[in-house]
């Protein structure tokens, strides 16, 4: 009997098992409802209720009443009749791809979000991931890619903070070993690369400012060397106000910020900055410089946003009342972490394939208005 002859409800189940074995679905995934299936295979509610019915009467799905059906996964009494099938399971044992992720530090929601991203990209695929923190240190971060790169198939980077990136990164490239930077990249040295556009982030939080009446506009960060992506931002600040004719005053851009573990005191040069409001407005460079400016305000009277605005680069978190209400640059970092996984597997499955060509995926922030900005006091 030809494919196109076969039964519909055979069509039906022969569909899952393809998906099933080939591990696009796994344990515990949902089967689509009953109505999709009618509409996705142009057939009738009984041909569906037989297809599922046989499906979860061999084993390859199981159903909860009121809730659908889900994949149970491959049957024991397929196993020995077909080495594919054993393939497999052995796959689902040990997964096809490992992915390995180097990060400096889980500090804040911007990373909780990014892995969050990378993890949900993975599962997707049913790869699976292992995570290691460098804590920031270029000597952690040579040691972890040199441990991993030899038990994962691929590697997503996040450079720790430095003012030239390690060699264990060039080696990678030069190896041609797939992996791909995320945030942060080599300047002058070809990658895979995801990042959001830093100068254009900081275009638009001054552009927003600007629109308000502010003229005395703070950039702040509190990085200890002066990294790739807060170079940008702070080229991005300088070109949004000559845009605007404006000059360019120095001791507005506060690149240099020191805060050690217990935060600041009412004698840290940061803090006098803020309570003798050397500054209508200030763009923090990430969220906990964000909160920092907020909790100095409040510390010294100053009311947000009556006497100071605030953007911050991210959202602080969307969980805190306190916090949810601050001016920030969404970086889509979620999505830069699935666009991070996307390279990396096209990276994996194209090896050896084709000539290699690196890719720099460009996210574009968006300014997200809540409640730390408002007009400059007249």
């Amino acid at each position: 009997m030809s494919q196109d002859r076969e039964p519909l409800y055979i069509k039906i189940q022969n569909h899952f098992k393809d998906l099933i074995i080939s591990r696009e679905l796994v344990e515990d995934d949902k089967i689509p409802t009953e109505k999709d299936l009618m509409d996705d295979f142009d057939v009738s509610r009984i041909t569906v209720v037989n297809a599922l019915a046989e499906l979860a009467k061999d084993g390859w799905i199981y159903r909860i009443p009121g809730r659908g059906s889900f994949v149970k996964g491959i049957p024991e009494t397929q196993m020995a009749a077909s080495p594919t099938i054993s393939e497999a399971r052995r796959e689902k044992k040990e997964p096809k791809v490992k992915i390995g992720l180097v990060f400096p530090v889980l500090g804040d929601y911007f990373a909780i979000r990014l892995i969050a991203g990378i993890t949900d990209g993975l599962k997707a695929k049913g790869y699976s991931l292992v995570v290691m923190l460098t804590n920031n240190s270029k000597e952690q971060e040579k040691e972890v890619i040199r441990e991993l790169k030899n038990t994962v198939d691929g590697l997503i980077i996040f450079p720790v903070d430095a003012e030239v990136y390690n060699e264990e990164i060039i080696a990678l490239k030069m190896q041609n070993y797939p992996f791909v930077l995320i945030d942060r990249y080599l300047p002058g040295v070809e990658t895979n690369v995801v990042a959001s556009d830093s100068a254009f982030a900081t275009m638009l939080a001054v552009d927003h400012l600007w629109e308000l009446g502010h003229r005395n506009i703070a950039i702040c960060s509190d990085s200890p060397l002066m990294t790739v992506s807060v170079d940008e931002r702070i080229q991005g600040y300088s070109e949004a106000l000559k845009q605007k004719g404006a000059m360019i005053n120095p001791s507005l851009i506060l690149n240099d910020i020191h805060i050690n573990g217990g935060g600041m005191n009412a004698e840290h040069p940061f803090f006098r900055f803020v309570k003798n409001q050397m500054a209508t407005a200030y763009i923090a460079l990430n969220c906990s410089l964000g909160v920092q400016i907020l909790s100095i305000a409040k510390q010294v009277g100053l009311r947000v946003p009556e006497d100071i605005s605030i953007v911050t680069f991210d959202n602080p978190t969307p969980l805190l009342e306190e916090f949810s209400s601050l001016t920030h640059i969404d970086q889509s970092e979620y999505n830069m972490g699935i666009e991070a996984v996307q390279l990396l597997l096209q990276v994996i499955e194209n090896k050896g394939k084709q000539p290699i060509k690196f890719e720099k995926k460009i996210l574009k922030p968006s300014l997200v208005v809540r409640k730390t900005t408002a007009k400059a006091k007249a």
